[in-house]
């Protein structure tokens, strides 16, 4: 009967008249909530009877060794992209030699997002890795509030402040741009990355370095955004080829929205790299594309491992916030 269920930190706060995460908040010490809203929840959790389940186990601060990672996309996304295939393989390496649970969490809706936060203030889990962060996601603040330890995979901004582990995207793009424009190239185009997202920024700034660093102009003619998948970089250079209709090379932010431009270069008659050289970013498909595709080679296995030491140092030693940049490399094959 629902009358003996077990009440949850949702019904602790439906009874009180506040949110989940205050709820958490005050079974976790901190600071961060008025007189009024404490004594309301602790109210309700004596009314119910709530025991939370670090309260059961005996100590707020109690590991369970298991670490959610967290991934605000949907499944179809999850599956296309090589990246995230990767990461998690790096993530799952890392974790078993911890001998730690990973608990892959993906977070599409406000549902998801209530089931992330009750598995937080439950402390079911001693932290999160948290993957493609856009600029306006509340997933980081949120942890930031309840205290859950918490790793990044790419940042917001500059001015990040949790723990993050990222690849050298503006070197990394400057690095693909210059090896273009040292060829011969004079109008290089590039297919970005979302721009409410820093890797999609980085990249392109990459781009702009090294057109400045060769004295060229870089036209915001040549610039189209995507959003890391094939259909957005055929699309892009459908777009590109129509408003320049000459250019002679293109450095994608991503190896599929290379490939995906590659097909629609091959659907207008370009040659690659006779016409047009093209190069991606990250090294995933890029050796089985048509022509073989040169690419900006990014550590992902590694940056999956890097995060999982970073937050295990944090998690289990009390070690301080970490924020590291991992190099990348220039692949040349046939495409540019």
């Amino acid at each position: 009967m629902a009358g003996n269920r077990r009440p949850t930190i949702k019904t602790v706060a439906a009874r009180a008249g506040v949110g989940r995460t205050t709820v958490s908040r005050v079974v976790n010490g901190s600071d961060l909530v008025s007189a009024d809203a404490r004594a309301r929840v602790l109210a309700a959790i004596k009314e119910l009877n709530y025991v939370p389940n670090t309260v059961a186990r005996g100590l707020v601060t109690s590991r369970t060794n298991a670490v959610a990672l967290v991934i605000p996309e949907s499944a179809s996304r999850l599956g296309s992209e090589p990246f995230f295939a990767a990461l998690i393989r790096g993530v799952s390496e890392a974790l078993a030699d911890n001998r730690t649970q990973l608990q892959l969490m993906l977070v599409r809706d406000q549902a998801e997002r209530e089931q992330l936060t009750e598995s937080v203030a439950a402390r079911r889990v001693d932290g999160v890795l948290l993957v493609s962060v856009h600029a306006d996601d509340p997933l980081p603040a949120m942890l930031e509030e309840m205290g859950l330890p918490t790793v990044l995979a790419g940042r917001r901004d500059i001015g990040e402040r949790l723990s993050y582990v990222h690849a050298d995207n503006t070197g990394g793009a400057a690095q693909a741009v210059r090896h273009l424009l040292g060829s011969g190239r004079s109008k290089v185009a590039t297919i970005a990355g979302p721009l409410d997202m820093d890797v999609g920024r980085s990249r392109l700034e990459g781009w702009r370095t090294a057109h400045h660093e060769a004295g060229v102009t870089a036209s915001q003619v040549l610039v189209e955004t995507g959003d890391f998948s094939w259909e957005s970089g055929r699309r892009a250079m459908h777009s590109l080829l129509e408003r320049a209709p000459d250019l002679d090379a293109v450095f994608a932010a991503s190896d599929l929205m290379a490939l995906g431009a590659l097909d629609e270069l091959r659907r207008q008659g370009r040659e690659v790299p006779g016409d047009v050289a093209v190069i991606g970013f990250e090294d995933s498909l890029a050796r089985y594309a048509h022509p073989p595709l040169t690419t900006v080679r990014q550590p992902v296995e590694e940056l999956g491992r890097t995060m999982v030491r970073i937050l295990a140092a944090i998690t289990q030693e009390g070690g301080a916030r970490q924020q590291l940049m991992l190099p990348t490399e220039l692949v040349v094959r046939e495409s540019a």
